[in-house]
């Protein structure tokens, strides 16, 4: 954990509660870290575009909060520089829920989760709602997925403020398709190998046979 990240999510209350339960010493020295936390590092880039989906929560204008899914290939998600990510936000139940949460207060919370690895980054940022002005489609056009047939409606450039690695304690495993194929490779290969060794085993008992009975 970064400072900056100490410094947006450690109020004074949460302070109060971490001093109740024995952890404030150890979060005093995040506060007092050298390391401000605020810029995607090579490994933080990586873990982004490798995602096919992660959460993101936003703040309605009564002060709930509100929780959706983004999903798509991977991918879809990019990194745009190392305080910037983006994606082309395409077509849903038309509630716009999270579109007007971002009007009304810009500040956003991610969860990226890599459920495999039982790995999960957490992100705080701003983010800017590009839709009908002039660089949306430019933006658009940047961030959609060529293969991607849903309409987009708007891009989502998000400013990133501070980024966590959380404690990978508790995450269940869960395996995507993709996932599932690719852990199953080589066991698909040996099945393969062990069903041509077969074929060429009845074969070999049959020409066998022929000759003992003719």
């Amino acid at each position: 954990m970064g400072r900056r990240f100490a410094e947006l999510a450690f109020t004074p209350l949460v302070k109060e509660q971490q001093q109740q339960h024995g952890s404030r010493h150890l979060y005093e020295r995040v506060e007092q870290s050298l390391d401000l936390g605020d810029r995607l590092g090579a490994s933080e880039q990586v873990f982004v575009c490798e995602r096919d989906g992660f959460y993101m929560a936003s703040v309605t204008e009564t002060g709930w909060p509100y929780v959706q899914y983004r999903g798509g290939p991977v991918g879809f998600l990019r990194v745009l520089d190392e305080r910037t990510i983006g994606f082309a936000d395409l077509r849903g139940n038309k509630q716009y829920i999270s579109t007007a949460n971002l009007l009304h207060d810009d500040r956003v919370a991610l969860f990226l989760m890599d459920y495999p690895n039982q790995s999960r980054l957490k992100i705080l940022g701003r983010a800017e709602v590009h839709e009908g002005d002039s660089e949306a489609q430019k933006l658009i056009e940047t961030l959609r997925i060529p293969e991607e047939k849903s309409p987009v409606e708007r891009a989502l450039v998000i400013h990133v403020e501070a980024f966590d690695w959380n404690c990978p304690q508790h995450i269940t495993p869960r395996y995507s398709e993709r996932e599932l194929a690719k852990i199953l490779e080589p066991m698909r290969r040996r099945l393969a190998e062990l069903e041509s060794e077969n074929k060429q085993l009845r074969s070999a008992t049959q020409k066998v046979n022929a000759r003992i009975n003719p």
